[in-house]
């Protein structure tokens, strides 16, 4: 039995070595690997969990680059399947801490939107301890019913399901379509993690509240009122809901209305970038061996901290010991 099983969208990561330097102005960039469920397979993995992928790559030489990277790190990489005709998906971003990362997404015709129900049905998920989705996964057909049908088969074994919000606004021909479909999608959940604009984003009736910033795609300004937000997300059914605040740590926001504040670690940045995914990794660590909510979000707020000092995503994840000696060094838990 998995402990965790990920599913949704995988890319070779191309990150600029310059860093500081206007997107415009890179000269050279390091190959990474990436999206969301790879990072938490990765995380998950590194600090001791049965990590396995439900993705798809192409029958390309990116796919070959991401496979061997996951077989490397002891992820399970059986139920990633190739898709002939589409292209292992890429993204490029530049860094220039601490608060601009443009980011640009390569996923026209991407392997991993066409995971289908066939590839949801040789995965298992009602085998697994916990069944974990990136949302942008819901965006296009077949992976959108496919996700669904994974829902199901989760529940009909009462394994709990874990949402990433994972907005990525150019992903979504309206942003008001990614609210609707992850609200239809939340339904089915025990846990969603998100940004206070991913939480936004999810509620969104009006597109007049969104406003991309410098096409930092990833960034996007969102108004609206985010207490009334995290109520009507709860309203759906959630058992909890942790909202991502980036230095000031973490809240968890539980079923019988109770709520807890989890601070962060103070670090220097240098790319924010996975370091959500890095959360999610040692938020789930922490669930699956038991730990109070509390603890969990120690954890994930730990593992996100070091990874907004390195340069990539899943190749920077740290270890369970490596996690220990910083929380030691900030003074534990």
């Amino acid at each position: 039995m998995y402990d965790v099983i990920t599913y949704g969208r995988s890319s070779i990561d191309l990150y600029s070595n310059n860093i500081g330097v206007p997107f415009t102005e890179i000269k050279e960039f390091s190959a990474f690997v990436g999206g969301s469920p790879l990072n938490i397979a990765v995380g998950t993995k590194r600090l001791g969990l049965n990590s396995a992928l439900l993705t798809a790559v192409g029958e390309d030489q990116v796919g070959e680059f991401m496979l061997s990277f996951l077989k490397k790190e002891g992820v399970e990489t059986k139920f990633i399947s190739r898709k002939p005709g589409a292209r292992t998906s890429a993204v490029i971003l530049g860094i220039e801490p601490p608060d601009n990362f443009p980011l640009v997404y390569y996923r026209d015709n991407c392997a991993d939107s066409k995971v289908n129900i066939d590839d949801v049905i040789t995965a298992r998920i009602g085998d697994c301890r916990l069944f974990e989705i990136s949302v942008t996964a819901l965006n296009v057909e077949p992976s959108r019913s496919a996700a669904f049908y994974a829902a199901e088969e989760a529940m009909r074994k009462n394994v709990p399901i874990l949402a990433d919000l994972d907005f990525r606004a150019d992903q979504w021909h309206d942003p008001r379509a990614f609210g609707v479909t992850t609200r239809a999608f939340l339904r089915n959940c025990s846990f969603a993690i998100g940004t206070e604009e991913e939480i936004l984003a999810s509620m969104l009736k009006d597109p007049e509240q969104i406003r991309i910033k410098n096409q930092q795609i990833s960034a996007p300004e969102i108004k609206g009122d985010i207490d009334a937000a995290i109520r009507d997300i709860m309203a759906l059914g959630l058992d909890v809901l942790v909202v991502k605040r980036g230095s000031k740590g973490s809240s968890v926001f539980l079923k019988n209305g109770e709520v807890m504040d989890v601070p962060g670690f103070p670090v220097e940045v240098v790319n924010v970038l996975g370091a959500g995914d890095a959360f999610a990794s040692g938020f789930i660590f922490g669930y699956l061996n038991g730990w109070d909510w509390y603890k969990c979000c120690r954890m994930g707020n730990a593992c996100g901290a070091i990874l907004v000092t390195k340069h990539g995503c899943a190749n920077f994840n740290p270890t369970y010991d490596e996690v220990m000696v910083f929380v030691e060094s900030k003074e534990g838990f």
